[in-house]
């Protein structure tokens, strides 16, 4: 008779050399969900919703991202870089949109990196079209209906489309 070893990972295990303090914030942002910059294709276009503003984010590599939706800082798609997301103090979870955390992005016109206010939701579009594919008779702004998602299903607290 042969007996399988069950080998039992505990993904929320503290980390020894952080304080209670950091070990709950990193459990937190896995329970809450998000999405990892490094788990995206290019051209992936992401709607993160804020407590006060709705952002399209089209993800271009790296950190990079062409992002709008804020009145004074994006109004207009702005290429920015994307550092991660916060809890509301120094500590940055790398290359991270995380709910229930700020989104940190550095704007080319501002010294001091954007915050936003706490994300509520990211979710992935599926019928986007970029401005760049609009023609002269078109608008160039991006309307609601261009960045509606499509019916979604979730995956984990990241909603994919279906």
């Amino acid at each position: 008779m042969i007996w399988e070893q069950l080998v039992v990972f505990d993904m929320f295990t503290p980390h020894p050399n952080l304080n209670d303090d950091v070990n709950s914030n990193i459990v937190q942002s896995e329970i809450e969900g998000g999405v990892s910059l490094g788990d995206l294709s290019p051209s992936t276009v992401l709607e993160i919703e804020t407590q006060n503003h709705r952002y399209t984010a089209v993800f271009l590599g790296e950190s990079q991202a062409m992002i709008s939706g804020h009145p004074e800082y994006c109004p207009e798609p702005t290429l920015v870089a994307i550092s991660g997301s916060t809890w509301g103090g120094s500590m940055l979870k790398l290359r991270y949109i995380g709910r229930g955390m700020h989104l940190e992005f550095s704007h080319p016109e501002y010294h001091s990196p954007i915050v936003t206010s706490r994300i509520q939701a990211v979710r992935e579009c599926a019928n986007f079209r970029s401005e760049t594919n609009s023609t002269k008779h078109r608008s160039t702004h991006t309307t609601e209906a261009q960045t509606a998602a499509s019916p979604l299903r979730t995956r984990g607290n990241f909603i994919k489309p279906s």
